[in-house]
């Protein structure tokens, strides 16, 4: 679990000196875009504000933004040009922001002329994600310092994120500092009771999480498609229900080993329906009495209300994963009702913590985003982090930290025997 520990061991923004330095920053403007190539979802954007203005309040000679956007495969592709997003930072940061044309072999402006500089989709170049050190090295050679504030690439081992701290002095954003500070004490010191609501499709995808969370959490409450499987290894039918085959033992086993603790809590009841559809036709049923021809889309009331009993004396909330096909009106209450009611628990102090991915994604479509303690940007980078497995870009930023304190006491070491040598001379 050294993951979890990592908050105390990275510098964070305030560790430098910003004034007159070049900064190099790595954010996650990996955001949708419609056709018409507009930003349809900010968060990510707004998210790196706080970094952004910091730097510019602090007298930065020039920040320097970099971003990988979509999947272009290490080539040149234009519907992952950054240009779009450059025009929507510029509204959000009500600041001037220069794109470039490239994001290495070229010349930047001059700092007089521009503060802000987005350099263009890192992953145009292939040795991006081959984690290329020559090419760290071009990124690192525009900056005095590297900061890392894009979250939810922390789980890549990249240039931009893990080769490029081999070149600068390095450390944490804002955002990156928050997303640790808050989900790593979920993780290592949560205040009790701690429990976790867990949806999705693959059991198998998530064993490791629930693994981890197990030996954490008092109560892990199961949704979405992940609950017919469960429901599978009980031997109960699931109709049409999305069922992991490749999971039904491990929910076995996850089933047996908290027989006993009563840790992991399924739906009593569901809401089907007779094709995936908004028109489809629908009932509410009892786990026993999903039909053949009927498949689950959503937590039935009886399951809510029980849900909602469980989590009124919790301390510490963790969400990942949707309780049901939310994206559908028909389907959405399950996932709906129980983010409201976790809205309420944060006005009483509760810490409520949505990981990322479908979870933030539906709490930003009931406009309740601003309503929990903490919604991560990040989908596979929390994941991985709730898993407990070591960040690439979290741990980089480790290393960097202990290079640096290690050059500090050898300077101060340096200094005494300089002293101490001016002494025997005189």
């Amino acid at each position: 679990m050294a993951e979890q520990k990592l908050a105390l061991k990275f510098l964070t923004l305030k560790d430098f000196d910003i004034k007159n330095k070049k900064v190099l920053v790595r954010v996650d403007f990996n955001v949708p875009l419609d056709e018409d190539l507009n930003v349809t979802n900010d968060k990510r954007i707004k998210e790196s504000l706080s970094t952004i203005n910091y730097l510019l309040e602090q007298g930065a000679k020039q920040v320097i933004l970099m971003s990988h956007l979509g999947r272009p495969d290490g080539r040149i592709v234009e519907k992952y040009r950054l240009t779009s997003v450059c025009k929507h930072l510029e509204k959000v940061l009500y600041q001037k922001v220069t794109m470039a044309e490239d994001c290495v072999d070229i010349k930047l402006p001059e700092p007089k002329n521009s503060k802000v500089v987005l350099l263009e989709n890192l992953r145009f170049h292939p040795e991006e994600e081959k984690n290329d050190e020559a090419f760290a090295k071009k990124l690192a050679s525009y900056a005095d310092i590297y900061v890392n504030d894009g979250f939810g690439v922390s789980h890549r081992a990249h240039a931009s994120v893990h080769a490029i701290t081999k070149f600068l002095p390095s450390c944490a954003g804002f955002l990156v500092e928050k997303e640790l500070t808050v989900m790593g004490k979920a993780m290592s010191d949560p205040d009790k009771p701690f429990v976790a609501i867990l949806g999705g499709a693959k059991v198998s995808d998530k064993i490791k999480l629930i693994d981890n969370l197990l030996a954490r959490c008092d109560k892990i409450l199961i949704g979405g498609a992940m609950a017919y499987t469960f429901y599978r290894a009980q031997g109960f039918s699931t109709g049409t229900s999305k069922v992991d085959e490749d999971g039904i033992g491990v929910a076995n086993q996850l089933l047996q080993k908290t027989e006993k603790s009563g840790k992991i809590i399924l739906p009593i009841d569901n809401v089907v329906a007779d094709k995936f559809s908004e028109n489809a036709n629908t009932k509410t049923v009892v786990i026993k009495d999903i039909g053949s021809g009927w498949m689950g889309m959503d937590i039935g009331p009886l399951t809510i209300n029980k849900y909602k009993e469980i989590l009124k004396t919790a301390k510490t909330v963790l969400w990942n994963g949707p309780l049901g096909v939310f994206e559908m009106k028909k389907f959405s209450r399950g996932t709906e009702e129980i983010a409201k009611y976790l809205a309420q628990m944060t006005l009483k102090g509760v810490t409520t913590i949505i990981g990322g991915g479908d979870s933030a994604a539906a709490v930003e479509k009931f406009g309740l985003a601003s309503k929990f303690t903490h919604v991560s940007t990040g989908g596979g980078a929390s994941l991985e982090f709730f898993e407990g497995k070591e960040l690439p870009g979290i741990k980089a930023l480790e290393n960097n930290c202990s290079k640096s304190i290690k050059k500090k006491k050898l300077k101060k070491q340096e200094k005494k025997e300089i002293l101490l040598k001016r002494k025997k001379k005189n």
